[in-house]
């Protein structure tokens, strides 16, 4: 159970966040717990989140070691702040920042290579849902920002999958619909890294998860977690997400 808090939030509410939800989700050992807050509240977040069993994550990566290459962050400086998890290719970064297939290929590379678990994403614009393109998106978007990992490399990611009509509208994929979608991207894991590798990925939904539906999408066997926004900033509500 993943939480994206985009960009809100200061280093003072994270620790008071922290403070609210540990006691809440102590007990939760059914689950990986993550939060990824702003690049400027993870010192905080990892300090708040010592001695628990929760992980705090980046919501993006820069795909070099360094360099010249202003306002980016590496993952070395991820690893040194305590870091060990990143989104890659959030559909913000897609639809906003000319993220494209080819540049989550290599910050994903970048994540690996520094052992950081990358959290990859995937979903299809409203106009090629309802065009019928949806698996077709999905397949172009693993071939080319998925695909060229190595078998090794692919054991160590997560897939999230992000239909992005459902992120922020208030708008959810319906459980079939979604984990119609997630059968789909598993079946491109087959065909390209064998069964093992396909059954043993996690695939995240992530599109208006919120206390009152999650408990219907996680009944679906094919979804195994979720990448939630704003109902993560509440850490009551995220809390309820994380036991559903």
């Amino acid at each position: 159970m993943a939480g994206n808090w985009k960009m809100y939030k200061t280093p003072a509410e994270t620790t008071a966040f922290f403070e609210k939800f540990r006691p809440l989700v102590e007990k939760s050992g059914h689950c990986e717990i993550v939060i990824c807050p702003p690049f400027t509240n993870l010192a905080a977040a990892v300090d708040a989140a010592k001695g628990s069993p929760i992980r705090v994550g980046a919501q993006n990566i820069a795909w070099a070691r360094e360099g010249a290459f202003t306002g980016e962050i590496s993952a070395a400086m991820l690893r040194a702040v305590g870091a060990t998890h990143a989104i890659v290719g959030h559909s913000e970064r897609r639809q906003y920042f000319a993220e494209t297939d080819a540049t989550v290929l290599k910050r994903t590379q970048a994540a690996l290579e520094a052992g950081l678990t990358p959290i990859v994403c995937v979903g299809e614009r409203l106009e090629e849902r309802e065009s019928g393109h949806t698996e077709a998106v999905l397949l172009s978007q693993f071939q080319g920002g998925i695909a060229g990992l190595t078998e090794a490399q692919f054991a160590r990611i997560v897939i999230a999958y992000e239909p992005i009509w459902a992120i922020g509208t208030g708008k959810t994929a319906t459980p079939e619909i979604a984990a119609d979608a997630h059968r789909a991207i598993r079946n491109e894991v087959r065909a390209k890294f064998g069964k093992e590798a396909a059954e043993a990925v996690r695939i995240l939904y992530g599109g208006s998860v919120k206390p009152d539906n999650v408990k219907t999408l996680m009944a679906q066997p094919e979804i195994d977690g979720s990448l939630v926004g704003g109902a993560s900033l509440d850490a009551v509500s995220f809390a309820s997400i994380v036991n559903f």
